[in-house]
C-alpha cells in the first residue's frame, strides 16, 4: 500500500494546488447539482487531476464528480478508491479555508488508508490502517518530494479521556438529534462540554490529531464525504461506527449515502 499511498498524497497536494489557483482567482463558475448542491470549476479541475494520478493503477475509482456506476458493476470489487475532490464546497464559495481534497482505498468495504489536504491551509493529513499511525505535515511551497513527506511528519494522536470532553458540531445549526446525544453525554461526563466546529473532512481531522473527543454526523454524508476521515481516525484507534447498528461504517455499498454516525474511541 505504500506506493498507493505516495499516489495519493502526490494527486492530494497538485488537486489542492489547482483549487488555490481558482480560490485566488474568483470565478468559481458556480452551479448547482441536482441535488441542489454547488458545483465549481475547481471540483471539475481537481476532479480530472485526481483520476490522471489514480487510473495507472488500474483500480476502480468512486468519485463524486464521476459518473456514478450502477451496483452490479461495483459489487464484484475487491479494492476501489474513494475521492472527494473538493470537500466543502460551501466553504470553499464563502472563502472560509475549511474545505479539503479526499482520498482513500478500502478493500472489501473496508478502508485501507486516506490522504486529507487541505490546501487553504497548508495542511495534509493521512494514515494507513495497517500501521496503526496517522500524520500532519505542514506544506510549504509546491514542489515536495513524497518521501520527504513521509519521513518528515508529525505523528498525531488522539486526546486522553480524562481531558475536557469536545464534541464536534456546529456552534449554531445543531439538529436536535446532535443535541439529544450531547445531553445524554452530559449525564455521564458531567455539564461542562465544549463544542468544537470545523468545515469538510477536517471534523474528522480534529478528533484524529486530539482537539476533539466524539463527532458524532447524525445528517445526510456521502461516501466519498467520509472514506479518508475514517481510514485517518481508524489508523489512531478511533471507531467509526453507525449509528443505528452500531457497526463499523463501510464503504461500495449499494446505496452511496451514509446513515448516520459517530467518531470516538467508545463503540
Amino acid at each position: 500500500m505504500r506506493e498507493e499511498l505516495k499516489t495519493a498524497i502526490k494527486a492530494s497536494i497538485a488537486a489542492g494546488n489547482s483549487i488555490m489557483e481558482i480560490y485566488h482567482g474568483n470565478d468559481f463558475q458556480v452551479e448547482n447539482k441536482e441535488d441542489d448542491s454547488p458545483l465549481t470549476v475547481a471540483d471539475r479541475k481537481a476532479n480530472e487531476i485526481i483520476n490522471e494520478f489514480l487510473i495507472p493503477h488500474n483500480i476502480p475509482i468512486i468519485s463524486e464528480e464521476n459518473r456514478q456506476l450502477d451496483y452490479e458493476e461495483r459489487k464484484n470489487w475487491k479494492q476501489c478508491w474513494i475521492v472527494d475532490p473538493l470537500d466543502g464546497t460551501k466553504e470553499f464559495i464563502k472563502k472560509n479555508d475549511e474545505f479539503t481534497v479526499n482520498i482513500a482505498l478500502v478493500e472489501q468495504g473496508k478502508p485501507l488508508l486516506g490522504v486529507i489536504f487541505a490546501p487553504a491551509l497548508d495542511t495534509l493529513y493521512f494514515g494507513m490502517v495497517s500501521d496503526s499511525k496517522a500524520f500532519r505535515f505542514k506544506i510549504s511551497g509546491d514542489e515536495l518530494d513524497v518521501d520527504q513527506i513521509l519521513e518528515k511528519a508529525e505523528e498525531i494522536k488522539p486526546a486522553s479521556s480524562s481531558e475536557q470532553l469536545k464534541v464536534v458540531g456546529s456552534r449554531s445549526h445543531m439538529n436536535e438529534e446532535t443535541k439529544q446525544f450531547i445531553e445524554e453525554l452530559k449525564s455521564t461526563h458531567g455539564e461542562n462540554i465544549e463544542i468544537v466546529s470545523k468545515g469538510s473532512s477536517l471534523k474528522f481531522c480534529l478528533v484524529a490529531e486530539g482537539e476533539a473527543h466524539i463527532y458524532p454526523r447524525f445528517a445526510p454524508t456521502m461516501e466519498w464525504d467520509t472514506a479518508a476521515g475514517h481510514a485517518i481516525c481508524e489508523s489512531v484507534g478511533l471507531q467509526c461506527v453507525f449509528k443505528e447498528s452500531g457497526e463499523p461504517m463501510t464503504y461500495n455499498r449499494k446505496d452511496l449515502l451514509n446513515g448516520h454516525f459517530s467518531v470516538s474511541y467508545e463503540r
